[in-house]
């Protein structure tokens, strides 16, 4: 009978180094899952984070969100109807967008009387 003397790790730490590529991987894809928006830029910009605001976005395509969710004028305005009025909103909105677009959200939330308002941008590098 032979003797077992070694064990061979080889196989082992392919299988853990295929793990670790599906893992860092899946982690990128779920830190990016949010709506790709490239920021305007302020010298003043305001770094507020509020788990509890509504995020409206528009990105580059003109595509509205509410919450992550697409939505057009009209539904956004349905659903800000509803909203409690001292609910903190944050506006992101990518820097090539038309500024009549822009324009059109904020005239919605003028038109609902949502007061707290908070403008998204980047600092300047």
């Amino acid at each position: 009978m032979k003797r077992f003397d070694s064990i061979n790790v080889i196989p082992f730490i392919d299988i853990m180094l295929v793990l670790l590529a599906i893992v860092l991987t899946t982690a990128s894809f779920i830190a990016q899952g949010q709506i790709a928006i490239e920021l305007p830029v302020a010298k003043a910009a305001a770094v507020k984070s509020d788990t509890s605001a509504i995020e409206i976005g528009i990105d580059r395509l003109q595509i509205i969100y509410f919450n992550q969710a697409s939505i057009d004028l009209d539904g956004l305005q349905q659903r800000l109807a509803v909203t409690r009025k001292d609910k903190p909103i944050i506006l992101r909105v990518d820097a090539s967008v038309p500024f009549e677009t822009f324009v059109a959200v904020v005239d919605i939330l003028k038109a609902e009387n949502l007061q707290q308002l908070t403008i998204q941008t980047r600092r300047t590098p």
